[in-house]
């Protein structure tokens, strides 16, 4: 794998994903702001809005000697940083992301740290093959991807029925 082919983890001024993810996309860097579509509620209206998965952060494809050239963008904050290494995500994180979004199941996004729970496979429906963690939480079975570049998780809510506990050997 080469410099190039690294997502390198931008975190952003609140609020201003949508604005930087365009900026860097007109100087013709590639970039990835996953967004859902939420319904609200005004008190004359209802509107589906779409809003960032990871508020404050998108992912920039970028070789590591043009970070800088990135970071000139207005809105843009910094990249974020573990002990000194920039973050990085794996081209299949990125792609486990999309493919989860194009589904349109419901996700939340959990960032306090989620105790170990017991590691699983989706057997059916549209995200079929997945394996992770599965969590209870508030009655309901939540499927856990996790997302170590930027200490978070996915939660997507699955019927138990979709489950199959994976067994150590």
């Amino acid at each position: 794998m080469t410099e190039n082919d690294n997502w390198y983890v931008m975190y952003t001024a609140p609020r201003a994903e949508k604005k930087v993810f365009t900026r860097l996309k007109e100087k013709g860097i590639t970039v990835y702001l996953p967004l859902i579509e939420e319904l609200r509620q005004w008190s004359d209206r209802k509107k589906k809005v779409e809003r960032p998965l990871f508020n404050g952060y998108l992912f920039v494809k970028i070789p590591r000697e043009k970070l800088w050239e990135a970071l000139q963008v207005n809105g843009a904050v910094k990249f974020v940083n573990f002990a000194g290494e920039h973050a990085m995500i794996r081209e299949e994180e990125i792609e486990a992301i999309r493919r989860v979004i194009a589904t349109g199941v419901a996700v939340e996004v959990e960032t306090a740290p989620i105790d170990k729970g017991e590691a699983v496979k989706i057997l059916g429906g549209p995200l079929a093959g997945f394996e992770g963690e599965c969590v209870k939480k508030s009655n309901k079975d939540y499927f856990i991807i996790r997302i170590p570049g930027i200490n978070q998780s996915m939660m997507v809510n699955i019927p138990r029925k979709f489950l199959e506990v994976i067994k150590n050997n």
